[in-house]
């Protein structure tokens, strides 16, 4: 039976990521947009891979449950890349909580009932995630193990609760974290492991938007003052991705890996550091951190 990888969102990062891991599989692309995920298939199939192209929302289990139903279809599932999702610039509160939390809460549950034994997944979550203050750990526990169905009925994620799209982005990738030490445990009794990784601001079309819009000052002095003085690229996500999901990384698995350039280490403790009490939320020191979608 042919292996099948199972991508979602079909951005510049999950192809990146696609293209590295997943010659001589069958490779099925969900996409809220079949134009895009269409167009994705198209590069990559030129390039000789083997991608169908899918529809696919995130936010809906029975869509999710469709989409892998179609990749079963062509073998056995035994990858998953999840690069989906919206950004703060593009949705309400709402939306982001039920695309990025619920809708990969659910991705990781389903995935990992049908992901063969030695499978591996990555599910791409973001620097906003660490850039929030410290949770409780029941909080946290909440966010990690609450059933899907149940998650967005939590105290901390209603709306009178929630500042603003970034603060709903920040809660979202922080769930994303926990959610990915969880299924950890279930993917483990399959033989399986699920990583996620949490990027800084990688430069994509999208992202050129924002650079050339009104918050374009505020990203070039980001990048001139973090470490690596600098936006990343979709490969750059990819190479990490990559030993995640090799042989090499075997060992891994419940992990978040932060891969931003050292901008947020320069956030907490470098020249990016917003003078305000430490304790504030990065919502009401940085308003202009919305990020661009990336992945």
């Amino acid at each position: 039976m042919r292996e099948v990888l199972l991508w979602t969102g079909a951005g510049q990062i999950g192809m990146a990521i696609a293209r590295r891991v997943g010659y001589g599989k069958t490779i099925v692309v969900g996409d809220r947009s079949l134009e895009h995920a269409q167009a994705a298939a198209g590069v990559m199939n030129a390039a000789g891979f083997d991608v169908i192209p899918v529809e696919m929302d995130l936010s809906s289990r029975a869509s999710i449950q469709a989409l892998i139903r179609e990749a079963q279809r062509h073998g056995e599932i035994t990858m998953l890349v999840n690069a989906a999702g919206v950004s703060p610039s593009q949705a309400p509160i709402e939306t982001i909580l039920q695309v990025d939390l619920y809708g990969t809460a659910v991705l990781l549950e389903e995935a990992g009932q049908v992901i063969a034994p030695g499978g591996v997944g990555v599910t791409i979550s973001s620097q906003s995630g660490h850039r929030m203050p410290a949770l409780t750990p029941e909080e946290d526990a909440l966010l990690a193990c609450t059933p899907p169905e149940e998650l967005l009925q939590l105290d901390l994620l209603q709306p009178e609760r929630i500042r603003d799209t970034l603060h709903a982005y920040q809660l979202a990738k922080r769930c994303n974290e926990k959610r990915v030490m969880f299924e950890a445990v279930r993917w483990g009794a399959r033989g399986a492991r699920i990583n996620s990784i949490s990027p800084g601001i990688v430069v994509t079309p999208l992202a050129l938007d924002e650079f050339n819009g009104p918050r374009g000052a505020f990203y070039r002095d980001m990048f001139a003052r973090c470490p690596a003085g600098r936006p990343g690229t979709a490969d750059e996500i990819a190479n990490v991705a990559q030993l995640l999901m090799s042989p090499q990384g075997a060992f891994i698995t419940g992990a978040d890996f932060l891969v931003a350039g050292g901008a947020t280490a320069s956030y907490f403790y470098g020249p990016l550091k917003q003078p305000s009490q430490s304790g504030v939320p990065e919502t009401d020191r940085t308003p202009d951190t919305r990020e661009t979608r990336r992945n």
